[in-house]
């Protein structure tokens, strides 16, 4: 029963002094063993976690530069690419058209040397008809004149008359 009076005498709000002394022990000796063993740890561990997040925020940063780096390079190369595509567009054009006049200049080359040729080969046609022609006139005068003087230069005095009369006319010429 004596423990139930003790129980029923205790009183928090008026603390004895030996409960005090054993309280406030009780309470360094677990303050230090805290301190020692949890606190200690506990701060080392979040310093360390302070740190890992410090150094990956710092990675992250870095990582955002280097990617904001990448994409102006990249940005830099897109640009020098159409730079590109677009001087060999233009060479391409301007070879194009190179290629075309040089086809139309040697069409046009390969036209007038055969209209020349065809020019020519008109020109010898026309004069192998008319020296043909010439040659056929002359052969049909000459058979012309052939059966006239046979006619008329029946006798040997008129054909030598006739050839005098050639060969003054002919010296006069």
């Amino acid at each position: 029963m004596e423990f139930m009076f003790f129980a029923a005498d205790f009183s928090p709000i008026r603390p004895e002094p030996g409960l005090m002394f054993w309280s406030l022990v009780f309470f360094v000796l677990f303050w230090w063993l805290m301190s020692k063993f949890a606190f200690k740890p506990l701060a080392n561990l979040l310093k360390d976690r302070e740190l890992e997040i410090q150094n990956a925020l710092d990675e992250a940063k870095k990582a955002r530069e280097e990617i904001a780096q990448m994409k102006a390079e990249n940005d830099q190369l897109l640009a020098q690419a159409a730079r590109e595509r677009a001087a060999i567009l233009d060479e391409a054009k301007k070879m194009r058209e190179r290629i075309v006049k040089e086809a139309q200049d040697k069409a046009k080359q390969e036209a007038d040397k055969i209209i020349s040729a065809a020019r020519q080969e008109i020109e010898n046609q026309k004069l192998a008809a008319i020296a043909e022609v010439k040659t056929k006139v002359g052969d049909l005068a000459i058979e012309v004149a052939e059966r006239v003087l046979r006619k008329q230069l029946a006798s040997d005095a008129e054909q030598k008359a006739l050839i005098q009369k050639i060969i003054e006319n002919a010296k006069l010429n």
